[in-house]
């Protein structure tokens, strides 16, 4: 019965991803690109990015714990980007900063964890690529079954489509 919830969250979830995105303003999207990548460290897996304005976005990442059990995350944050932060001789490197939510999956009988995200981290958009890399770290707090505290960090690359 447990894998069936577990198929059925999954699915919601993936739903509601793709509403989000369907729904979003297309127009001031492409002026930024939907970027498309992977992210290493706790968790690890397939990432996305997808501009909702000029130094606003939308990021999440279907990923896996290889640090326990092989547990499924699935995560997604509002971003902010401050691109005036730091200053480089080429390209862009802004610091963000967002807040999220997290679900991570267990495949034993552990219930499944809730939690709010809030990432923060720097990017490098290299100035005549579609290629950003990024570095994150990221406090959550779960929320359900139990309150508690974790933290999650990574470094990634994504590639931008319609840039």
């Amino acid at each position: 019965m447990k894998t069936l919830t577990s198929h059925f969250k999954i699915s919601a979830i993936i739903s509601a991803i793709l509403l989000v995105l369907v729904s979003a303003d297309y127009s001031r999207a492409n002026q930024n690109g939907v970027g498309l990548g992977v992210i290493i460290g706790e968790p690890t897996g397939p990432t996305f990015k997808f501009w909702t304005g000029r130094s606003t976005a939308i990021d999440g990442a279907l990923a896996w714990s290889f640090d326990r059990n092989n547990e499924l995350h699935l995560q997604m944050n509002y971003l902010f980007h401050e691109f005036g932060a730091i200053n480089v001789n080429k390209g862009r490197m802004p610091f963000y900063y967002g807040i999220g939510g997290r679900l991570k999956f267990h495949d034993d009988n552990r219930d499944d964890e809730f939690g709010v995200r809030v990432p923060a981290g720097l990017s490098y958009l290299f100035a005549n690529s579609p290629v950003e890399l990024f570095f994150e770290v990221v406090p959550i707090v779960n929320l359900a079954p139990d309150t508690e505290l974790d933290f999650n960090g990574g470094i990634g690359i994504r590639y931008y489509l319609g840039k």
